[in-house]
């Protein structure tokens, strides 16, 4: 399907479900759909936006709004997201995912597909939330991960390791559901993608060879929930640590990730 060439026709706007490709940011996703509309539609400046970011190594439904429809875009952010994560158990990073390197392991004796069962239900509900560091939560008009960046490269120079408590204040958030899909107790952590791959700027640690625990879990949750730090406090309940090794949004603003587009169909939309 092609659009049309008149913003004109369209004067609710234009929300594109776009499945993001691995090691995309989402503002690389707005990017390259803005000059693809402003060509189209024969427009200097046209308006374009996001509802609700998802971080460069995970996948799934990121909602793109065109003209008109950026002012729902708030709208959309608010409604509940579905998520299928994949956590490790048995070390941590300092982002919660592999965006960066593994900085601690920690046995993870006691995960189980059972305590893992039994402590789920207690991440439902109304919970108070603290962000990873590594986000673009804001810390006295700064970035998260600004100040992070720098935290982190100060430690490695003192050889101290990296530590972010109390920097970033807690958030309410609701989690309507998890659900154990897998288990896995011997778990191999994925093979990284080469450099030169996708987007090469965004890092993937190698995790290989460290004893670790997996599992896949499906979470239903509301705005504003950091999946990598419910992985994170899910390790920590465990009495391990714990870390995200994939991600992807299946359902957004209603949307189920199978009516979502790719970027390249939604690039062909806009030929």
């Amino acid at each position: 399907m092609t659009l049309g060439r008149d913003i004109s026709d369209y004067p609710e706007g234009i929300v594109l479900a776009v499945d993001k490709p691995y090691r995309w940011s989402s503002a690389d996703v707005v990017r390259k759909i803005k000059i693809a509309s402003c060509r189209h539609f024969g427009k200097k400046n046209l308006k374009v936006g996001h509802a609700g970011t998802l971080d460069p190594l995970a996948t799934g439904i990121l909602l793109v709004c065109i003209g008109a429809a950026t002012r729902r875009a708030e709208d959309l952010q608010r409604s509940e997201k579905q998520y299928i994560a994949g956590v490790c158990f048995g070390a941590t990073t300092p982002s919660c995912d592999l965006e960066k390197d593994i900085d601690r392991i920690i046995p993870a004796d006691g995960v189980s597909e059972e305590s893992l069962r039994a402590v789920l239900p207690s991440f439902c509900g109304t919970l108070e939330q603290v962000a990873p560091l590594f986000s673009a939560k804001s810390v006295d008009g700064v970035r998260a991960y600004e100040t992070a960046r720098k935290l982190l490269r100060e430690a490695r120079e003192k050889g101290e390791s990296f530590d972010a408590s109390g920097i970033l204040s807690s958030s309410t958030v609701h989690v309507s559901s998890i659900e154990l899909l897998e288990f896995n107790p011997s778990f191999q952590a994925p093979e990284p993608i080469p450099a030169g791959t996708g987007r090469s700027r965004i890092n993937v640690a190698d995790a290989r060879g460290i004893p670790l625990k997996g599992a896949v879990l499906r979470i239903d949750c509301s705005k504003g929930t950091y999946i990598r730090s419910l992985a994170r406090d899910i390790g920590e309940a465990l009495g391990s640590g714990a870390f995200l090794y994939s991600l992807r949004r299946t359902r957004n603003g209603g949307i189920p990730i199978e009516d979502a587009v790719s970027l390249e169909e939604a690039l062909e939309m806009l030929q």
